[in-house]
């Protein structure tokens, strides 16, 4: 069996099974019951937002950071010309 059957395969069951679940929807609303709330529906993903301080406190520990590393001499390593030129 090839990829592409398969993934046509696939998309058939999705639809049959997107059917079936809108039928049983149908028949509970008709019925008067309530639909429950998705598991986790209300919850936020990915990454937390930042307050105004937390924000400023991050800032300044990162410009510490750049600063420090700005200031310390690596083994060998140096910054690129100011005139944009290297080499």
């Amino acid at each position: 069996m090839d990829l592409f059957k398969a993934i046509q395969d696939l998309h058939a069951e999705k639809e049959k099974l997107e059917r079936v679940i809108a039928s049983l929807e149908e028949l509970q609303c008709a019925a008067g019951l309530r639909i429950p709330p998705q598991p986790g529906a209300g919850k936020r993903r990915g990454r937390k937002s930042m307050g105004p301080e937390e924000r400023q406190e991050v800032s300044e520990r990162m410009k510490k950071h750049w600063a420090k590393l700005t200031t310390t001499p690596r083994g060998g390593l140096s910054k690129p010309a100011a005139d944009g030129q290297s080499g």
